[in-house]
């Protein structure tokens, strides 16, 4: 079968490319054809091809939507007429659901099969959107405990068979990436949020004193991190390294997003801080109303339902709160311990290994008549 997926951003092409896996072992004849980045095109080993890299495209908060219209709606238009030309079986969408949603409905509109994998977070935020889910989306793949009872309710076909992030976290092969103790910094995918956290996370590494290792990430390259890290011995970047990074860290700071998962998942102690533009602040506490009906923006805390590590956000995301936590993880045994005991409650909340798979399998039942 024909499988065409769009991903538009880092986690994105982690899921994709772990998808990309499961069809192949379960459709060996699989074509797949797909917007992502290099984990999805490293596991296609030359039997798909990459239309356009998720570094095109991504975008993050309003002011970076706004800033990046033009190219957003070329993109779109790019997508369509691929889709048209090429004619899959399934028309498979991850996650980024401003793209996504214009992708969905242009395929249905079509004739061909829309799946969507990794559901667009309208438990938090935006439930009109499920308006969209149930119109143009055949079957919604779903990927946290927590959205099974919501997405029952709203009515909307779902499958879930567990979260990816298990096989990808527990099948890496780890080893050391720096010599000696350090604090790992992961800051977000995009240049946007790297511009926000960059500067408070350095100022709090001049204070610890310690040596810190930032994880680059995909897409990114030595150039967005050079203006911080510029005169600072004591701070390293790697690039490709992240899980290593995580693994062997005394502590993590960690921009809201997949990264947090994965770092509960590996058994990191972490701190997550997150800001965005004055428009973007706005639009999400006084119109998607976050902080009054959503008490987390990360996922391990919102799979719990608790805090099970500290969540700056906004204003209280300064140097001095970064160093307070940082100091915290790394001095405080009973605070480290029972952190590390709400990572297993949420590790057992996600279910075991083989999700990828499973989700491939589901998939290609839906499919075949």
């Amino acid at each position: 079968m024909k499988y065409y997926i769009v991903a538009g951003e880092a986690s994105g092409d982690l899921h994709g490319s772990n998808l990309m896996k499961g069809l192949y072992a379960e459709d060996p004849e699989a074509e797949i054809r797909f917007w992502g980045g290099d984990l999805m095109e490293a596991a296609c080993a030359g039997r798909g091809a990459l239309v356009r890299h998720y570094r095109d495209g991504a975008v993050m908060g309003i002011s970076d939507v706004l800033a990046k219209a033009g190219r957003l709606l070329g993109n779109v238009r790019a997508c369509k007429a691929d889709i048209a030309a090429w004619r899959p079986d399934v028309v498979v969408l991850i996650d980024y659901p401003g793209f996504n949603f214009k992708i969905a409905k242009f395929a249905h509109k079509a004739g061909l099969k829309v799946f969507y994998y990794i559901a667009p977070k309208t438990w938090a935020s935006r439930e009109g959107r499920n308006r969209k889910l149930r119109k143009y989306v055949d079957k919604l793949f779903v990927v946290f405990p927590f959205e099974v009872p919501y997405f029952e309710k709203e009515g909307i076909p779902f499958v879930y068979k567990g979260n990816p992030l298990v096989d990808a976290v527990d099948g890496h092969d780890y080893a050391r990436p720096v010599d000696g103790p350090y604090i790992a910094l992961l800051a977000g995918s995009r240049k946007g949020e790297i511009a926000r956290m960059m500067p408070v996370c350095m100022e709090a590494a001049d204070r610890l004193g310690c040596k810190v290792v930032v994880a680059g990430a995909p897409a990114r390259s030595e150039a967005d991190y050079a203006p911080y890290i510029a005169g600072r011995p004591n701070v390293e970047l790697l690039f490709g390294r992240t899980y290593d990074i995580l693994k062997y860290a005394d502590a993590a700071v960690i921009n809201s997003g997949t990264a947090s998962l994965e770092a509960a998942l590996i058994g990191t102690p972490q701190v997550v801080c997150w800001s965005g533009s004055k428009l973007t602040i706005f639009v999400a506490r006084h119109i998607f109303r976050v902080g009054d009906h959503l008490k987390f923006i990360s996922l391990g805390n919102l799979i719990i339902d608790r805090q099970a590590f500290r969540e700056l956000i906004q204003e209280d995301f300064t140097a001095d709160a970064v160093v307070e936590e940082v100091r915290r993880l790394t001095d405080d045994a009973e605070y480290r311990a029972r952190m590390l005991s709400d990572y297993s409650d949420i590790r057992s909340a996600l279910g075991g290994s083989g999700a990828s798979r499973a989700v491939a399998a589901a998939m290609i039942k839906e499919l075949t008549p």
